[in-house]
């Protein structure tokens, strides 16, 4: 039986995230029903591109045992900062605000050997402890598949605004999109739209273009199933440069922002018809 203390302090936790959420226009959720797709640098590319258009954007990290947000903002050896006991600062990537568990780590080769509980309790603390102020978008990188991270983050942020779903075009990757969806209807959760990455590898000497991985599959599911078709990225040798020097790749070539000013807009025009 839980006892009044226990109730109390629930109580006060929510209370706390609730006050948090509130000053937070809109939230979102990238998912990707497995690794490898590359939803970490939709995130950063979104996030920055929104910042770029003059919305004052947040990022949560809650991939917590492989935070890579940090690393492709160039921001990985900064650490969190307390303003008093119980609130915490973000750090900042220009005008990006970002919480991950990487600014934790005093040795980044370390593994986060962490049972679920743990977890959802350090995401409960980046969500209600981090002074996140005013912001427009909060974007959520949610770790793969529809795990513990990714259910605690939706039963959290109960007025999420939705969910981006990020997919690569080859048929097994095309096969975890569907559980990505179902875990949306599950949990209530809107779905934006899908974002096809890889899609299509851009030669840098000719830029002619060479479909590696088939072509179409994130807007054909997206047909079959009536989502919004957000988006391709293509394969371009510029995205693993960026961000392996902590630069969104937007800010190295001009075909990627390109892409990504698509897919944002996109977003925006679902989010706010809704």
């Amino acid at each position: 039986m839980v006892s009044n203390i226990q109730l109390k302090m629930k109580s006060e936790e929510d209370k706390k995230i609730e006050r948090t959420l509130n000053k937070i226009k809109y939230k979102i959720a990238v998912m990707s029903g497995k690794g490898g797709t590359g939803k970490t640098t939709v995130v950063v590319n979104i996030a920055q591109t929104l910042s770029d258009m003059g919305y004052k954007v947040g990022v949560l990290d809650a991939d917590i045992t492989g935070p890579n947000v940090p690393l492709m903002f160039g921001v990985e050896h900064e650490i969190l900062q307390a303003k008093d006991e119980k609130t915490i600062i973000p750090v900042q990537a220009g005008n990006v605000k970002i919480a991950s568990m990487e600014f934790l780590l005093r040795d980044k080769s370390n593994a986060i050997i962490w049972r679920g509980p743990l977890k959802i309790k350090a995401l409960k603390q980046f969500i209600g402890d981090v002074d996140w102020g005013e912001l427009d978008f909060l974007i959520v990188d949610l770790p793969p598949g529809s795990s513990d991270e990714p259910l605690s983050v939706v039963q959290t942020i109960k007025d999420l605004d939705g969910m981006v779903i990020v997919t690569t075009p080859q048929q097994v990757s095309l096969l975890d999109v569907s559980k990505s969806i179902n875990f949306a209807q599950v949990t209530n959760t809107p779905i934006i739209g899908i974002v096809e990455n890889m899609s299509g590898f851009i030669c840098p000497h000719c830029g002619e273009i060479t479909y590696i991985f088939k072509k179409d599959g994130g807007r054909n599911i997206a047909e079959q199933l009536s989502l919004n078709f957000l988006g391709r990225v293509p394969l371009n040798p510029a995205i693993c440069e960026a961000g392996d020097i902590g630069v969104p790749a937007i800010k190295k070539d001009e075909k990627i922002k390109e892409a990504f000013t698509n897919i944002v807009n996109n977003i925006l025009k679902v989010i706010k018809e809704k």
